[in-house]
């Protein structure tokens, strides 16, 4: 029992470290690009800190994780006038690595205005914007437009034409040829495909949170029928709201979404301690959390907007992003606690399987640890996710290594539960009072 409490004690205290902070969350930068005769106009929308910091912003989803985190938050706290005049000595950099090509001809880029917002509240990440330029060579009918993988994710949005061209480019990618009077609208297809992986990085790795409350409804029961029910219900009721919201019928403030997430979370997880099999209201109130994470997805596809030419294929492909990025959770888990099940329905122990567990976990955590301290950067958002598996694997370890029945909803369940309600309720105050 001294093993466990042990065991637990620093399972919270991983799961703790891998609350998503919100603060300084790195988002895409929006590019608006317009034909002015022989010019290009364009027109972006970014957080010049980020830039200004050397951040690898491919690396890590929120600034707080990145080794240059101190510098962000010295630029962070700058007046507007100071970082336009920062950012305005920076950029004969920052045009170096930013490529527009027409042809074979990488054209020259000129800045033409900075406009940094105010300090504001500097918990939340400010979004600036600045225009720069670029003369096209006689003849031009197309221009390619990308960055260096550094900058992070680039969406570019072409103005003014028939079927613009709507990108949304990971980084270091480079766009298709962009005609520059129109036509350039991906198909239904391509757009659908697209926005797929966009989907999957928002549970894995990006969504710690969404994470903890699936891992909430795996941990009722893994029985297939129970899963099945709560998993369709979050997933109809959450495809409802990203739709909603997507199409602007529904707005509510991140400020009201986000702590009612972490509360939903809470709640299942403070259930899974009291119940043992899935209650019949059970399916009504995850339906009810999943309206709400749905709100959520959808503050995330608002930073970046769906093409108006293909919505429908966007929001389904990101929808089913989503779902591939909640079934690998469930899959992992699974792994993770398999053998820990099998013996804990025969009522027997296994020192072997202890052992191999336990082996595992040390050589997840000799992975994370050194990484997470030495080469954050490298490392990115993995870290809460290699946590929650070790901590899986430490309390399975823990389970096999007792001969009794049902130890893995004991050993396992239970303290995971008890793990994520703490979490949760540490969220609920963090983004209500903090």
């Amino acid at each position: 029992m001294f093993l466990l409490r042990l065991l637990s004690s620093f399972a919270l205290l991983t799961l703790t470290l891998a609350s998503p902070a919100r603060a300084h969350e790195v988002l895409p930068s929006i590019t608006d690009m317009t034909q002015d005769g022989a010019t290009l106009v364009f027109d972006m929308r970014l957080n010049i800190e980020s830039f200004l910091a050397g951040i690898d912003q491919d690396a890590v989803a929120d600034t707080a994780e990145s080794a240059q985190a101190a510098t962000y938050d010295e630029l962070r706290a700058l007046p507007a006038e100071e970082l336009d005049t920062r950012f305005r000595d920076f950029w004969p950099d920052m045009a170096d690595n930013i490529t527009v090509q027409a042809g074979d001809t990488d054209l020259a880029l000129t800045l033409t205005d900075v406009q940094a917002a105010e300090v504001g509240d500097e918990s939340i990440a400010r979004q600036s914007a600045i225009q720069f330029t670029a003369a096209l060579p006689e003849g031009a009918d197309s221009v390619r437009i990308g960055w260096i993988r550094p900058y992070g994710t680039l969406v570019v949005r072409q103005m003014g034409v028939e079927d613009p061209y709507d990108g949304f480019l990971e980084a270091g990618q480079m766009s298709d040829p962009i005609v520059l009077t129109g036509g350039n609208a991906m198909g239904a297809a391509a757009t659908f495909f697209s926005y797929v992986p966009t989907g999957f990085d928002h549970i894995v790795p990006l969504g710690v949170d969404h994470i903890l409350f699936v891992l909430g409804l795996f941990f009722l029961s893994t029985r297939m029928r129970p899963l099945l029910w709560q998993v369709s219900a979050f997933t109809l009721a959450h495809t409802i709201t990203l739709a909603l919201a997507a199409l602007g019928y529904v707005t509510v403030p991140a400020s009201i979404v986000e702590p009612l997430i972490a509360l939903s979370i809470a709640y299942v997880a403070v259930e899974n301690i009291f119940l043992r099999t899935l209650s019949p209201w059970r399916p009504f109130v995850i339906f009810g959390f999943g309206l709400l994470h749905g709100l959520g997805f959808a503050s995330v596809l608002a930073q970046f907007g769906l093409p108006e030419a293909n919505f429908v294929p966007a929001l389904i492909g990101f929808n089913i992003g989503v779902e591939i990025g909640q079934l690998c959770v469930i899959a992992v888990a699974y792994l993770c606690v398999y053998m820990a099940r099998e013996y804990s329905e025969r009522g027997e122990r296994s020192g072997m399987a202890a052992a191999l567990y336990m082996v595992t976990a040390a050589v997840v955590l000799a992975i994370a640890i050194p990484l997470s301290i030495w080469a954050p950067d490298l490392l990115g958002d993995l870290f809460p996710l290699l946590a929650i598996i070790a901590v899986l694997l430490g309390l399975s370890a823990v389970a096999v290594n007792v001969g009794q029945y049902d130890t893995y909803t004991t050993m396992i369940a239970m303290p995971a539960s008890v793990l994520i309600a703490l979490v949760a309720v540490f969220w609920v105050i963090e983004r209500v009072f903090l």
